[in-house]
């Protein structure tokens, strides 16, 4: 029962905190993830990360996720896949560059600055879907663009990361598990991404029309989750984040006659109970460092963090044609970083990439600059459409 009540806890909290946020006018997502940041082994060390909550939180990302791509229209991710690819691989090259360097600057060996660059390659667009949400601006062309490069980026970090684990396997002391069997991991991803053709041609729409036909209670939003579900272990099975997997999950649903029906339902299911303590989780992992060496190190690749995606991925929209505003909205829409490069750093640690000495000044810099890259995106938005949280306006 301890779980339950702690759970209890956190979704009173997160809620008078997530209004108090909106009352002035932050996303509501800085708060939860200082609830966690307060919560966590950073400050109060009342709770930890790990069982249960991690459970939920993936669940949770999951779900948020499978929302982003119920909401999105396929046309316009389609019309704009070239510029999504781009800003990508500009997203993932520039800080690999700059921040390896940093990394090596700071004495770090040179397996370890590489390894640093591709943690930080890495894109968790969880918190700006939210925020896009927030402003109604998911199906945007720079919602549309940012979602289309966060899938691409994703796909480019995990085979960034196994090309680094086999090259440098030897040198780190570690196994190179998975890095060899690197064209695996391709081809099945491959497959993956033609699973999934399938499922949005065919295969959904003809589970939702027999969850109509069954004389049970909630069946359409049931299959709904089923088929969410059962993507994102797909995905993690292939090597990619199961986040990917919930996306086209969405986008698979999203193109069937029950739209609007599983929309109405998977709203409250994510917003009430797993998608907070996803944010709150995010907040978990922040350790506060103990001397001034960490600090510099923090604060420096902090910077850098949230630079590097801005004007890489931001640069690779300019390269495609979008106008200064534009760009603005889609390199702040990449900066936060959040599971992807916490599972990035966990995997290279666990390989010997990363020393336990910089392990946590990392993690710190991953949940700062997840921290910070809502308050950027709300910046791009406002300074450039002017625009309002949804119901402010209504």
């Amino acid at each position: 029962m301890e779980f339950i009540a702690t759970l209890a806890g956190l979704l009173l909290v997160t809620q008078l905190v997530s209004h108090l946020f909106n009352r002035m006018g932050v996303p509501d997502v800085i708060g939860q993830i200082l609830v966690g940041v307060l919560a966590g082994p950073a400050i109060l060390n009342w709770i930890h990360p790990g069982g249960m909550i991690d459970e939920f939180q993936e669940i949770g990302v999951i779900i948020l996720m499978f929302i982003a791509g119920l909401e999105s229209d396929l046309s316009l991710l389609k019309k704009y896949l070239k510029p999504a690819v781009v800003v990508a691989m500009a997203g993932i090259f520039l800080p690999i560059i700059v921040m390896g360097v940093a990394a090596d600057c700071f004495g770090l060996r040179w397996f370890e600055s590489l390894f640093i660059g591709v943690i930080f390659a890495a894109t968790s667009v969880s918190i700006s879907v939210a925020v896009l949400r927030e402003y109604r601006q998911l199906n945007s062309k720079e919602g549309a663009t940012i979602l289309g490069a966060a899938v691409a980026d994703d796909i480019g970090a995990v085979i960034v990361l196994s090309v680094l684990i086999s090259m440098t396997g030897g040198a780190a002391g570690g196994s190179a598990h998975g890095g060899g069997a690197l064209w695996l991991t391709i081809l099945k991803q491959v497959l993956f991404f033609g699973g999934t053709y399938l499922l949005v041609r065919w295969l959904a729409p003809y589970l939702m029309h027999l969850a109509g036909q069954l004389m049970t209670i909630a069946a359409p939003s049931v299959m709904a989750m089923v088929i969410c579900l059962g993507m994102a272990a797909l995905a993690d099975e292939v090597g990619l984040s199961g986040a990917v997997g919930s996306f086209f999950a969405g986008i698979a649903v999203a193109n069937t006659k029950k739209k609007t029906t599983i929309n109405r339902s998977f709203i409250p299911i994510g917003y009430a109970i797993f998608i907070p303590v996803f944010f709150v989780n995010v907040g978990l992992s922040m350790k506060l460092a103990t001397n001034w060496d960490s600090w510099f190190f923090i604060i420096i690749m902090t910077i850098l963090a949230c630079l590097t995606k801005l004007f890489g991925a931001g640069g690779g929209a300019k390269l495609m044609g979008f106008d200064l505003k534009s760009s603005y909205i889609i390199g702040s829409g990449m900066i936060a970083r959040g599971e992807m490069s916490l599972i990035t750093a966990q995997i290279g640690y666990e390989a010997k990439l990363l020393s336990p000495e910089y392990y946590s000044d990392v993690i710190t810099v991953i949940v700062l600059a997840t921290l910070l890259a809502p308050f950027i995106l709300k910046h791009a938005l406002k300074s450039t459409h002017h625009l309002a949280p949804a119901g402010e306006n209504d």
